[in-house]
């Protein structure tokens, strides 16, 4: 499924907090409706079957509670996407990414292999630190095979890891370090793996258990002078993207013009990022997997990119640069068919009832609005749990969807209520969401944890119900049957 992540290190981050950030687009012409949940013991199946392929497994008997973002219908599966568990773990899944043939070749893709629809819901109820989840996923990759390739972020207050499936069965994972961050289109990113890392202590690095065997049985280093380099299992530096990575045209269009945007926002002066002498551009290969951003991430900052659009340069769909052909040329990040955008926020300076907080957005991220939640409750307001198979403005997801349908075909007319209602909605947000963290916690933590959820569901009901007014007003103006002689 078509996506874009942003993961960041505590180091990196403006409150040394951990944040991973990630939009879940549908296909080309399918729009797929969201809703946020909770998931209680109670619930949690204790055998699993999928519902788009054979795959079936039993789970452990203990499980955490946890939210997720599944489809709001359960006609293909769960699709549980992104959440955090009552240990403070959370997980993003996934991004689908690619590879290339000399790897599928040599480890096949499992048809009936766990996929995107299971590994939140056989995963997150399980661990308790993020190394925790690389390791469980792994070895369910291992196990049963995947049938598909997908990136998938693993998060708590100290660490961000992001694991890769390559092939059927093999996987690669890599630690964020604190103090970068993570920028990942839709195909395989980590560019540089210590092996022998992967295969001993596994502080930064972890991998399946026979990768060097496998890159050496089927010839996948392809480095000039592989063969005089030491060896495999005691590698510090492999370029491991040449290896399992793709560099397709489409690449070109589709993937590496979103990391280029992201990273020319977050590091503009540290390289040249446009013009013949550029460093990178948005048709580069080697576009670094990380980081060290020019200054401290923000919540706000995370937003912007994953709603953006090429915003200053010629590619920007809604600009004035360029012509018809660039401004149409490149993929854009906040796109028709975003589903819904979710940052987890881990928060090591909050006590741990309230550490957790979930950035949720639903519909195209250009139009939406970005509302924050505690994650250590047991259950989760109407407004975000409840999204039916028809549309209804009474739900923040049809909501939202409505208003960017309307201000897209009327951008120029519409662009100043966005802007209010975005501006609105975040800073009120904020405030109320710094209110409820100084607020002392009551013995009933979950039940005050929701009630604070409530007020916020109610702070993006009120602002999203004016926004629509306003939207629909303006373009109701801009109607092509619309004539300027009035009638009274």
């Amino acid at each position: 499924m078509p996506c874009t992540t942003i993961l960041v290190g505590r180091n990196a981050t403006y409150d040394g907090s951990t944040m991973m950030a990630r939009n879940e687009d549908s296909p080309s012409g399918s729009f797929t409706s969201k809703k946020w949940i909770v998931v209680n013991p109670k619930d949690q199946p204790r055998h699993y079957q999928s519902k788009l392929t054979h795959f079936h497994m039993d789970l452990p008997e203990e499980p955490l509670r946890y939210t997720a973002m599944p489809n709001a219908l359960p006609d293909e599966g769960f699709w549980g996407e992104a959440g955090v568990n009552e240990a403070n773990v959370a997980m993003s899944e996934t991004e689908t990414i690619t590879s290339n043939a000399r790897v599928l070749g040599a480890d096949p893709l499992v048809p009936d292999g766990i996929g995107e629809e299971d590994m939140l819901l056989l995963v997150l109820p399980y661990i308790r630190s993020a190394r925790e989840g690389v390791l469980r996923l792994g070895h369910l990759l291992e196990t049963f095979g995947t049938c598909e390739l997908n990136g998938i972020g693993f998060q708590d207050m100290e660490e961000v890891w992001w694991l890769e499936s390559i092939g059927g069965h093999h996987w690669i994972a890599k630690r964020v370090p604190d103090d970068r961050y993570v920028v990942m289109p839709n195909q395989q990113g980590i560019d540089e793996m210590d092996l022998a890392d992967a295969l001993g202590e596994q502080k930064n690095h972890m991998c399946s258990r026979d990768l060097a065997d496998f890159i050496r049985n089927h010839h996948l280093d392809l480095r000039m002078n592989s063969s005089t380099a030491v060896s495999l299992e005691d590698e510090r530096h492999f370029p491991i993207r040449p290896a399992f990575g793709s560099k397709d045209d489409a690449d070109h269009t589709y993937n590496t013009p979103r990391a280029w945007f992201m990273l020319r926002y977050l590091n503009p002066t540290s390289f040249r990022w446009e013009g013949e002498q550029a460093d990178f551009t948005p048709e580069s290969d080697n576009l670094p997997w990380s980081l060290v951003p020019e200054q401290k991430i923000t919540v706000q900052d995370v937003k912007y990119l994953l709603s953006s659009h090429y915003q200053g340069t010629a590619y920007d769909c809604y600009g004035h640069k360029g012509d018809a052909h660039t401004r149409h040329l490149y993929r854009p990040i906040g796109i028709n068919r975003n589903n819904f955008l979710a940052l987890t926020q881990l928060r090591p300076y909050m006590p741990k009832e309230k550490a957790a907080v979930e950035w949720l957005a639903v519909g195209c991220n250009v139009f939406n609005s970005f509302i924050p939640f505690y994650a250590n409750v047991t259950a989760t307001p109407a407004y975000l749990a409840q999204t039916d198979k028809n549309p209804n403005s009474s739900q923040f997801y049809w909501a939202s969807r409505i208003i960017a349908a309307l201000a897209d075909a009327h951008f120029a007319a519409c662009s100043s209520a966005i802007e209010r209602y975005q501006g609105a909605s975040f800073h009120k947000a904020q405030a109320l969401l710094e209110t409820s963290d100084r607020t002392p916690l009551p013995e009933d933590v979950t039940g005050f944890l929701a009630s604070c959820n409530e007020k916020m569901a109610a702070l993006a009901k009120e602002e999203t119900d004016r926004c629509l007014g306003q939207v629909l007003y303006e373009a109701s103006n801009e109607m092509k049957n619309s004539f300027a002689r009035s009638d009274s």
